[in-house]
């Protein structure tokens, strides 16, 4: 019986060797996934909306795994001209217009738009409520000097901060200068810990529509949207890969980039954006843009977009093109 028990223990000892061999010669010869990092911003990933796009993603494509580096778009495209990241998903135009002129990006998309807004206290002190973005900040100037209003600035380089710039521009002020002044804050940080620093100090601030919608549903912040989405608070979001013949890129994953991108411009990807936020809004957080193009159903929408976020007539001007296959078609 012990000689019968010995064989048995022997007999099982040696299945488990064969199978834990087997085991390891399997996951060995698996082949490994690929790694893809976007440089992106703070606005998709703090309403949640970068998960969906990864579970998607990845679902289509079992061998990428996708990863995020969330910062402001200014800090975004120094990360991947870096070398830290293979591709950037931003909202500034101009930015990303110098990232392809030299020579770091190739393939840029636009993929999303939505707006800004300027949220302020439920009382509005500045009584600026329904006016345009433009006379606004002039009132909140006017207020902040006699000490009756704070302005809570993003101050972090990002697409949001570089709007507001300009728009503190086109009111006739340097936002450089306004920031030595008392009532002018700079918060150096993302929307969600800008919005509540204009929630806790009572003041008005630039937020994208998405952020702060997803924060007052937190409950994070409460406050009042006093200058509605317009024209001159449009934004625009966009892909742009890293271009693989930049000295310092040569290492990014192109390919796993490209399919990122022709994925976000599919219309599975645009029904993403399409539906991102309607359960729990009522409205999409980010809308589809190219479902906006391809239906033609807002010419006015699609030409401010065209104004804003295009460059000489193109999203992606051809000499800023390389390997694009039909993603221009």
């Amino acid at each position: 019986m012990k000689k019968i028990t010995k064989i048995a223990v022997a007999a099982l000892i040696a299945v488990i060797a064969v199978a834990l061999v087997a085991y390891v010669y399997i996951e060995s010869t698996k082949p490994q996934r690929q790694q893809l990092i976007v440089s992106t911003t703070t606005s998709f990933y703090e309403t949640g909306f970068l998960d969906v796009v990864k579970d998607n993603f990845e679902a289509k494509y079992p061998d990428i795994n996708v990863s995020f580096i969330s910062q402001g778009t200014g800090l975004a495209i120094q990360t991947a001209m870096r070398g830290d990241a293979d591709m950037i998903m931003v909202h500034d135009p101009a930015q990303e217009l110098k990232f392809l002129q030299d020579g770091y990006g190739v393939n840029r998309k636009v993929i999303s738009y939505n707006f800004f807004v300027i949220v302020g206290p439920n009382d509005d002190p500045a009584g600026i409520k329904g006016l345009d973005p433009i006379d606004a900040l002039k009132k909140i100037k006017e207020y902040g000097d006699d000490g009756n209003a704070v302005w809570i600035s993003r101050g972090d380089g990002s697409g949001t901060h570089a709007k507001e710039k300009r728009l503190w521009t086109a009111a006739g002020y340097n936002a450089t200068e306004l920031a030595k002044l008392p009532w002018y804050l700079e918060r150096g940080a993302g929307m969600t810990d800008t919005l509540k620093m204009a929630y806790e100090k009572d003041g008005y601030t630039l937020a994208d529509l998405a952020s702060y919608l997803s924060n007052m549903k937190t409950g994070n912040i409460n406050m009042d949207i006093v200058v509605e989405a317009s024209k001159d608070l449009l934004n625009v979001y966009a892909v742009i890969a890293n271009n693989p013949q930049k000295t310092n890129l040569t290492a990014s994953n192109f390919d796993a980039s490209m399919k990122y991108i022709e994925y976000l411009t599919s219309d599975e990807g645009q029904e993403l954006f399409a539906t991102f936020g309607v359960d729990t809004f009522g409205k999409a957080l980010f809308s589809p843009y190219l479902q906006l193009l391809n239906s033609g159903s807002d010419p006015d929408l699609i030409t401010w977009i065209y104004e804003y976020a295009y460059f000489s007539g193109s999203e992606c001007p051809e000499q800023y093109r390389y390997q694009a296959g039909d993603l221009y078609t």
